[in-house]
């Protein structure tokens, strides 16, 4: 194992707003690392770029120094200035044989993520690496390695409750919303068009619902989330004067204060007395108090999703001891698996081999003497001869594999 390695970029050392500046987009990828490969004699290697991490897996007889580093960046060409690069090189992590293969096992596991026990990295480096598959930059090694990598992940989801439940707000606002019992195709009122409405609106959407209308401060972002929802869009100010009733209102805005007072719910209730559901994600609330006290309101307010986030949060820290034994069992299995198919791939001529002495023996050795035998004999020559090539060319294989596969156990224990 220790010619595999890693050279990472990650949240826990580098600001999340400068990971960008090392993404290489996927036009521009082939290019990189074939010079990539062919300037530092790379034999395999595949790229990983999430929105946490960016990372170089490869194999290699590389020793991770810091000029090795250096020129490994430099023949990447990442388009930013030189003393930028250097700082960079400042808080890159360096990971070679075991401690790499440990670290891709836990990052597919998701143990290594900013958020633990996400799916989506499993799904982001097969992806990743699928993509320099297909361009011819990996190979065997890294076949075998991202299998395990995969099989390893999926007992870990299966297995342990790493991923269980939700600690993101939008995810668990969702299921409180489940949980209501909402009419065929609510009316959604949606208040506010950042990035936390955006997601849970768009969560809604996947989840077949279609009836939305959007009111955010600035008209613009309201229309940009519209087009996504084909919903209407209107100015915060025009809230005031609308009259088609809901179903639902989600509502977060960066305002100070509740902007949503008794006058402006009963405006917008419009006579409607049915039991009202209002997610209310923004901090400080923007529901003021009066209206969830004095209306039949189904409320789902952000304090009480992030108490159930951050519970979710330590469960999922608490299987973090049961993963990494999943992961060590994985790592103890795969070891001679990876010796055996070097033995493989080292004898793959062998079988060629014994062919190509038979057929001189037969052609050129003791040519003259087959011509004095009869074909009875000859026939159970040929026979002979067969069995012991097939047998010259499979116990060596075997005994090969079975001395590995001690060895490896001897080691592990």
């Amino acid at each position: 194992m220790k010619n595999l390695k890693v050279i990472a970029f990650t949240h826990k050392h580098v600001e999340l707003k400068d990971l960008g500046n090392l993404v290489i987009c996927n036009e521009e990828l082939e290019d990189r690392l074939v010079n990539l490969k062919t300037t530092l004699d790379i034999p395999e290697i595949f790229y990983i770029a999430t929105c946490n991490r960016v990372e170089f897996v490869f194999c290699g007889g590389h020793e991770l120094s810091d000029e090795f580093v250096a020129d490994f960046m430099h023949q990447m060409n990442f388009c930013v200035p030189a003393e930028r690069l250097q700082c960079y090189l400042g808080q890159v992590t360096r990971y070679s044989g075991m401690d790499a293969l440990n670290h891709l096992f836990r990052m597919s596991c998701s143990l290594e993520s900013l958020v633990v026990g996400e799916k989506e990295i499993l799904a982001q480096v097969r992806r990743a690496y699928e993509r320099c598959r297909t361009a011819g930059f990996t190979g065997d090694y890294l076949r075998l390695v991202m299998d395990r990598l995969v099989k390893t992940a999926k007992e870990v989801y299966t297995y342990t409750n790493i991923s269980r439940n939700p600690i993101s707000v939008v995810s668990l606002a969702y299921r409180k919303l489940k949980e209501t019992k909402l009419p065929a195709n609510p009316r959604i009122l949606v208040i506010g068009s950042g990035e936390t409405n955006q997601n849970l609106a768009k969560y809604l959407k996947k989840h077949q619902h279609s009836n939305f209308v959007i009111f955010n401060r600035t008209l613009k972002n309201a229309q940009k989330l519209a087009r996504e929802l084909n919903a209407e869009a209107y100015s915060l100010s025009e809230l005031s004067h609308y009259k088609k009733g809901f179903d639902v209102m989600i509502v977060c805005t960066g305002s100070p204060e509740a902007i949503i007072d008794i006058n402006l719910y009963n405006s917008l209730l419009n006579g409607e007395t049915d039991k009202k559901v209002v997610v209310d994600l923004a901090i400080p609330n923007d529901i003021d108090a009066e209206v969830v006290a004095q209306f039949p309101i189904h409320y789902i307010e952000v304090s009480s999703l992030q108490a159930i986030a951050e519970k979710n949060k330590q469960d999922r820290y608490a299987e973090l001891e049961n993963a990494d034994a999943i992961i060590q069992q994985n790592i103890q299995e795969f070891l001679p698996i990876v010796k055996q198919r070097r033995v493989e791939v080292a004898m793959r001529e062998v079988p060629e081999k014994i062919k190509e002495i038979r057929s001189f023996a037969l052609n050129e050795v003791f040519a003259q003497d087959l011509q004095n035998l009869d074909p009875q004999a000859r026939e159970v020559l040929e026979k002979v001869i067969s069995y012991m090539e097939k047998k010259y060319i499979k116990v060596p294989m075997v005994m090969a594999k079975e001395i590995l596969v001690k060895n490896s156990q001897t080691e592990i224990n």
